[in-house]
């Protein structure tokens, strides 16, 4: 899977704020997203990031 810092991507599963849009803020060992509803920011390892990924939006 490629992803890169800036891209949106949709979680399977909404976030408490309503939304499932968060954008990518850094990726490495783990990979860092923030919520676009809240501005909540989550660190994820990327086996979980994958798992909750639903799809990829884009820039």
């Amino acid at each position: 899977m490629k992803i890169s810092v800036g891209d949106k991507i949709e979680t399977k599963k909404q976030h408490p704020c309503g939304s499932s849009i968060w954008t990518v803020v850094r990726v490495g060992a783990d990979v860092k997203i923030k919520c676009e509803g809240c501005g909540r920011v989550v660190m994820l390892t990327v086996p979980e990031f994958e798992k909750r990924l639903k799809k990829i939006i884009g820039e």
